[in-house]
């Protein structure tokens, strides 16, 4: 009797087995139960290791002074801020050079990408030697020639370029005037949110009386006006309500206004530039996957080049480039942790660095910006997923 329940039980395990969809299942769950199992085998690893050398895992070092000084800052910060106010620092410089990393490469790598198809010889040959030479140089090589030339080339503070006695040029960065907003200041950011509103809704507005009816509302010129115009005149109506703050020369550097370091320059630079090389060939490739026949019709319309482009070549060309594209904004935001190399301070130089070896807390610090790195990846990965499909074919 035992043997048959037990051959009845190996029967119905074999069934399951055989079958495709329970074994794609199971082995779904055997696999999530073993990498659980691996990772707590990992943690309790770690935290019976730091225990025999007499550590624990703790993150009150984030509440003590930090003790460092940090070259640029977008929040205020003295040595003695703790901790935790030098990471969230850290944070923030990494997060813009990423942003505007982003900005910049996604700009330069469509304009060399459309240029890359030119029937210009010269241009195309100059958009090839652009791409070929940025993205087989490692990109740490980048970052310490163009920071060199920024450091080397430009002058000393003394003998900074100028422009009208308001932006300064050296080697230690850009200096620009820097604006103190007063409460009324708030009327024309309302009115700038309102601009956009109104934008996005006249559009679509305009969207469906041209299907409707084929008649084309001036949307540019609107468009303009409400974000542009509405909001300038808003701000002379109410007198201005802005205090601005003069860079000047005192002893041996500039007092006044705001600065951008080299570090931060040549890091951008060096970080736009060569992801453009990338973005171009996505692009390039994008653009050769719509089929000839488009702009052969468009042709035919009497649409010119440049309209070809924008409203028939680039909104299908989408749909092959952002998935790509999302790669490469994932990697420029994880190489700008190269900075540490010319001394940015992001959050590999802060919490990943000084504060690792002031405090000894490398399981933490390392664990914190593991979070960080993995939350900023997270975030454009969903941002350029909800964009991928909005943009997709929708077959009827």
């Amino acid at each position: 009797m035992t043997a048959q329940v037990s051959s009845d039980k190996r029967s119905a395990v074999s069934r399951l087995w055989n079958d495709k969809e329970s074994r794609s299942v199971m082995i779904q769950v055997i696999t999530i139960g073993a990498l659980f199992a691996l990772f707590f085998y990992l943690g309790v690893n770690a935290y019976l290791n730091l225990k025999a050398i007499g550590k624990d895992l703790s993150f009150e070092f984030l509440w003590q002074p930090a003790s460092y000084d940090i070259n640029q800052t977008l929040i205020e910060y003295t040595s003695r801020s703790t901790h935790f106010r030098a990471m969230i620092v850290g944070l923030l410089n990494t997060l813009l050079v990423a942003v505007a990393g982003i900005m910049l490469a996604t700009i330069l790598g469509f304009i060399v990408g459309v240029l890359r198809l030119t029937k210009n010889w010269l241009v195309n040959r100059i958009a090839y030697c652009y791409v070929e030479a940025l993205r087989n140089v490692p990109l740490l090589l980048w970052i310490l020639l163009i920071h060199g030339v920024v450091v080397g080339t430009l002058p000393a503070v003394r003998d900074a370029l100028g422009l009208g006695d308001i932006f300064f040029l050296s080697n230690r960065g850009l200096y620009a005037p820097s604006a103190t907003f007063e409460p009324l200041f708030l009327a024309t950011v309302i009115a700038f949110i309102a601009g956009i509103v109104f934008s996005i809704w006249f559009k679509r507005r305009a969207k469906k009386i041209q299907e409707e009816t084929g008649r084309i509302l001036p949307v540019l010129w609107t468009v303009l006006a409400a974000i542009l115009l509405f909001p300038i005149v808003v701000f002379l109506v109410t007198g201005l309500p802005v205090q601005w703050s003069i860079p000047e020369l005192k002893g041996f550097n500039f007092a006044g206004g705001f600065s951008i370091k080299p570090e931060f320059l040549a890091l951008w630079l060096a970080l736009s530039i060569y992801t453009s090389a990338f973005i171009a060939e996505i692009v390039r490739s994008g653009i050769l996957a719509v089929a000839h026949g488009q702009t052969e019709a468009a042709g035919a319309l009497g649409l010119r080049t440049n309209r070809t482009l924008q409203l028939i070549v680039v909104p299908q060309a989408l749909r092959v480039i952002v998935p790509p594209l999302t790669s490469q904004y994932l990697n420029l935001t994880k190489n700008s942790s190269l900075a540490i190399a010319i001394g940015y301070m992001d959050i590999v130089a802060t919490i990943g660095g000084i504060s690792l070896n002031q405090t000894g807390r490398e399981m933490e610090c390392m664990a914190l910006v593991l979070i960080i790195y993995l939350s900023f990846s997270l975030s454009i990965s969903m941002f350029m997923n909800w964009y991928n499909k909005r943009i997709k074919l929708v077959e009827r």
